[in-house]
């Protein structure tokens, strides 16, 4: 991992400068998206097709066309999640129809996970913001004041099999069915949004969902349909818990309390740039350069490298590498005395 400075050491001018830069690639290219949209729709229900057609022979030749349809499904949550932020298309009604249709694929209901996931950029890195949309995150004086009963659940709760193996695919295909907000309840002050805000949205989408994969099963079997789609979307869960998880919870990142927080020092300096091979980057839609991501979130995927390429200096911020990444694994919590991410044997 890559950490030449400090976030507090870097000069507010610098943080400015790679604002400045990274704004010129905002807006959308309607030629670059629509092609993107489709050659992954058409990649995606091609995998599937044969997926289908080689489970009537062999499960062994199934199984790598479902890690395929997953990463594929990878990249189209990347064109949800930038229909979220306003970046794909120019018109906020494309973004949205866009956003709301892929819902069916992705079983993320658009417009509540529009609103949580833009909290969480309003908010990410703020100790006394922590909102919904993040990965709970703790001090360590915050851990030491809970109960004994409650710094079980934390542990339970940051254990990475419990977080991303089961809490990833049971949040996206259980929790988001529910029109309710939950929460942990680590720390005071949570944010999150109303239970009529996400009432529509999530029932909107569980009714199309049943009637969707319902007519589905029906057409191609119930039997059918489980064997496919659902490791495809449950890996899916995996792969988008995993990147969540790096992209912020890495020993440099950024936490302050609010009086000392500042919104483009922890965009900048609470996301990290994620170095995969390009064939990992192309299913990730350039999810792991987050540090430019959550700078500048008009940026539609598909300029995220481009961006990089003509600031070199963006290389070098929270460089995470594939190694690097399982380091990260041990972190629990926020230390403010050394002002990194520790694990629970620092304490």
């Amino acid at each position: 991992m890559i950490t030449n400075v400090r976030p507090d050491e870097r000069p507010q001018s610098f943080i400015l400068e790679i604002e400045k830069h990274c704004k010129g690639y905002s807006g959308s290219n309607l030629k670059k998206s629509l092609f993107q949209l489709a050659t992954t729709l058409a990649l995606f229900f091609t995998v599937l097709t044969f997926a289908y057609i080689t489970l009537q022979t062999s499960w062994i030749l199934t199984a790598p066309l479902i890690v395929i349809g997953a990463g594929l499904l990878t990249r189209i949550f990347i064109i949800q999640h930038d229909c979220g932020h306003g970046s794909f298309f120019a018109s906020k009604s494309a973004n949205d129809w866009t956003g709301r249709a892929l819902s069916f694929l992705t079983f993320t209901p658009y417009d509540f996970w529009r609103r949580a996931h833009n909290m969480h950029h309003a908010t990410s890195g703020d100790l006394n913001r922590r909102s919904i949309g993040g990965i709970d995150t703790i001090t360590v004086s915050e851990y030491k004041a809970l109960s004994k009963k409650m710094q079980l659940a934390y542990r339970i709760y940051r254990n990475p099999f419990i977080l991303i193996i089961l809490g990833t695919p049971f949040y996206i295909m259980i929790v988001q069915r529910i029109p309710f907000n939950f929460q942990t309840h680590f720390y005071p002050d949570y944010k999150t949004l109303s239970n009529a805000s996400v009432f529509k949205s999530i029932m909107l989408t569980n009714m199309s969902l049943l009637a969707i994969y319902a007519s589905m099963g029906l057409v191609i079997g119930f039997k059918a349909l489980f064997a496919i789609y659902l490791p495809v979307v449950v890996m899916t869960t995996w792969i988008g818990g995993w990147l969540f998880y790096v992209q912020h919870q890495f020993e440099d990142t950024y936490w302050q309390n609010h009086e000392n927080w500042s919104a483009k020092e922890s965009a900048l300096m609470g996301s990290s740039y994620y170095e995969l091979p390009k064939i990992l980057q192309w299913f990730t839609g350039n999810i792991g350069l987050h540090h430019i991501h959550h700078l500048c979130a008009k940026i539609p995927n598909y300029k995220l490298q481009d961006c990089m390429d003509a600031k070199p200096e963006l290389r070098e911020i929270n460089r995470i590498t594939l190694k690097d990444s399982l380091k990260c694994l041990r972190l629990k919590l926020w230390d403010e005395d050394s002002q990194r991410l520790v694990g629970f044997e620092a304490i």
